[in-house]
């Protein structure tokens, strides 16, 4: 049995319609052991501006400015997806992977969602980083 369980979404409706929620420690083991390929959904901006995961395939689910769908999402993710390997979706804070991950599992793919994202959630004055998230986990991540 796995250390980090696999967990149903609390914002997805019941019946999930992705492979489940994981934790970032989770993710990384399955990185790691080559066993998963961890796909960052967040914008480049983000990326550039508050850092990434080395190693990470960065493939936006939205652009900015505006948010608009990303036209090269599902050519992407179905690329990174091909011979069934497990993906895992990093965002901000676990809320825009679960999007990106339930389009990629309408593809065809296995996908999960990363719990907390690369920041976590807000704290009581609005900063992230601070109670969750990849970066606050202690895992690997560099910034420009």
């Amino acid at each position: 049995m796995s250390a980090h369980p696999i967990k149903p979404s609390p914002q997805a409706p019941a019946g999930l319609a992705y492979a489940g929620d994981i934790s970032p420690e989770q993710a990384w083991a399955w990185v790691q052991s080559g066993e998963a390929e961890l796909v960052d959904v967040r914008t480049d901006a983000e990326r550039a501006w508050v850092g990434f995961v080395p190693g990470a395939h960065a493939l936006a689910w939205k652009q900015w400015p505006g948010m608009a769908l990303n036209p090269g999402f599902d050519a992407g993710v179905q690329a990174l997806g091909a011979g069934g390997k497990k993906l895992v979706l990093l965002c901000r804070s676990g809320v825009r992977s679960i999007a990106a991950a339930q389009r990629a599992t309408e593809l065809g793919l296995q996908a999960y969602n990363i719990l907390e994202g690369f920041e976590g959630d807000p704290d009581a004055q609005a900063h992230r980083g601070v109670q969750g998230g990849w970066r606050f986990r202690g895992l690997p991540w560099q910034q420009n």
